[in-house]
């Protein structure tokens, strides 16, 4: 089974970053002072679910191009507020099917991790060393403890935890239905930059419903150690670090964030970026991708102002670039 035979199994497939453009703060007549730009919406607090948050706070803050500003230091969860539970994540067996099991990407692609598809890694990836499970019995080695789990969820995977579907509790890191809270400090009112800023190794935002948005997960250090660090259907697992947290946004039946669709029909919101600006579905409710990105994946109307739409679900990405400045606490 190669990666080309395997197309039944493959649930989303994702476009390119695409597009060009971007915005500027407005100028007076008299060219001599800035006002605020219409492009430019501060961030709204309470389109947060209030179960999803611990405090708000507004807080002085520096931005990253070392002006003074004020940001909302905003302490949230890190449980899903939208749900009572996560998972799936690995399959148990060879025979597990998608409704019991959870998600990997490749190549901009999101697939079912199915008992199948583990099954065939050997033949998706082209090499024989790939054997996530016992040839006699069928069980699929999971890291089911939490040693066992930290010790995979690294870069030097030690050799019995290769070949290893890992995934992580999040009992370990919180009490049952809880999450590893996280403070995000984003510019009230966000400043373009004057060049795109990369994302870097970090948290890229975070979600109404309490959730990170993660930077990329290392998916070539994943699969160099020969394993597979398995993502719920909402493209979400647990680190010792972060503990719940995304990446990617999986949008396609309603869910992962729960999101609506804007009144004129436009992708709903789930989420804000570091610099402020707002972060959007993929698709509108015709399930269209707008064609006028920047390489943020940015775009400007007048209902919004500038904002950011999310990469597929299968991507490792939520945005290309900060379009605007992040910002340091002075404050705490």
């Amino acid at each position: 089974m190669t990666k080309a035979s395997i197309s039944s199994l493959i649930i989303t497939g994702s476009l390119a970053f695409s597009g060009c453009g971007g915005s500027s703060e407005t100028i007076t007549d008299d060219e001599t002072s800035e006002t605020p730009s219409t492009d430019i919406l501060a961030v709204d607090t309470t389109l947060f679910d209030s179960a999803a948050v611990v405090s708000v706070e507004t807080i002085d803050c520096t931005l990253s191009n070392g002006d003074d500003s004020s940001c909302y230091a905003i302490t949230v969860t890190g449980f899903p507020s939208d749900r009572t539970e996560l998972g799936h994540f690995c399959p148990t067996d060879i025979n597990t099917e998608a409704e019991s099991a959870g998600k990997w990407f490749d190549d901009g692609v999101l697939y079912d991790l199915t008992g199948e598809f583990v099954s065939n890694l050997d033949l998706f990836y082209g090499n024989s060393e790939w054997q996530l499970f016992d040839a006699d019995t069928g069980e699929i080695f999971i890291t089911d403890t939490q040693v066992s789990c930290e010790a995979a969820a690294r870069p030097d995977v030690a050799e019995e935890y290769q070949n290893h579907c890992v995934q992580c509790e999040l009992t370990y890191y919180a009490d049952e239905g809880q999450g590893v809270e996280s403070t995000f400090l984003l510019p009230i009112n966000p400043v373009f930059r004057e060049t795109s800023g990369d994302i870097g190794m970090s948290n890229i935002g975070v979600s109404l419903n309490g959730v990170n948005l993660a930077a990329a997960a290392p998916t070539q250090a994943i699969l160099s150690a020969f394993t597979i660090a398995a993502f719920d259907d909402c493209v979400g697992h647990v680190n010792p670090i972060d503990g719940y947290h995304y990446h990617g946004a999986n949008h396609g039946d309603g869910e992962c964030p729960a999101v609506e669709f804007e009144a004129d029909g436009h992708a709903g919101i789930f989420g804000y970026a570091l610099d402020g600006f707002a972060i959007y579905g993929m698709l509108d409710e015709n399930g269209e991708e707008a064609t006028d990105l920047d390489e943020c994946r940015g775009q400007t109307d007048e209902v919004r102002g500038y904002h950011y739409h999310s990469a597929g679900p299968g991507e490792n990405a939520f945005i290309g670039c900060f379009s605007g400045e992040t910002a340091n606490s002075t404050d705490i």
